[in-house]
């Protein structure tokens, strides 16, 4: 699926987040361990950096795909950069899952929710906000707010979120993300990219920390679904057929 999509994108990614109720360790000892478990299994991610919030571990940025995994107090997140297939695209994230808990004392009852995005950037110049609006609302009932040339959009991310399943245990959203004021404020820097995520996310603890790989297959299994049948038609196709005519 990735080669495909990343014909409709300049850049793919599909990035995870284990979220628990209590905070995590903060030890030198537990995060290095943690880190030099995942550098064994992707010797290509030797970049240990500290953030404000995060202490993160990163594959050079020029490596195709580019891999990062980070620690906060709540939350250990990981994400794959442009994946050469979905195998590649998940690899990182089923380690984490695999070997987190363990290194981060993190129990079963503790897990908070598991979430998996599926982001597509769009390169896009000008006004962001508009090429959004002629691409996915300007026909629309609601489009018709702005109908009128005296009006010029100016805030156009629109943002849906659904339950799935029969229980409705998975939360999916579907959001637009632009950036016209950043380029605004900077006219000088290169263009930043419109966005389209995909977000499941399913919450609650789990019975067994075996269970996080099967919470994991679902959430991958649903969001390829949607990637395929609604991200793809509803939002990255017609974005991008406006950025290509020059709309907005």
């Amino acid at each position: 699926m990735s080669e495909s999509l990343r014909a409709l994108c300049s850049d793919f990614y599909v990035n995870l987040k284990l979220g628990v109720k209590m905070e995590l360790p903060r030890g030198r000892e537990t995060v290095l361990e943690f880190f030099e478990r995942v550098r064994r299994q992707f010797p290509a991610m030797n970049h240990f950096r500290r953030y404000r919030d995060e202490l993160a571990l990163e594959s050079p940025q020029t490596d195709s795909p580019h891999r990062w995994v980070a620690a906060r107090l709540n939350s250990v997140r990981s994400g794959t950069v442009n994946p050469p297939d979905m195998s590649e695209a998940y690899a990182l994230h089923r380690l984490v899952l695999e070997v987190a808990p363990y290194f981060m004392s993190i129990s079963p009852l503790d897990v908070d929710f598991v979430e998996l995005l599926f982001g597509f950037d769009l390169a896009a110049a000008g006004n962001h906000d508009a090429i959004v609006y002629e691409a996915l609302l300007a026909d629309s009932p609601l489009g018709k707010l702005a109908d009128s040339s005296s009006l010029g959009v100016t805030d156009c991310q629109p943002s849906l979120g659904f339950s799935i399943g029969r229980r409705g245990d998975i939360e999916a959203a579907f959001e637009v993300k632009t950036r016209t004021a950043q380029q605004t404020q900077n006219p000088e820097a290169a263009p930043e990219p419109i966005s389209v995520y995909l977000t499941l996310r399913k919450f609650g603890s789990v019975m067994d920390l075996k269970d996080m790989g099967r919470i994991f297959d679902r959430l991958a299994s649903v969001g390829e679904e949607l990637a395929e049948t609604r991200v793809v038609p509803t939002f990255l196709v017609p974005l991008r057929d406006a950025i290509a005519s020059g709309r907005g």
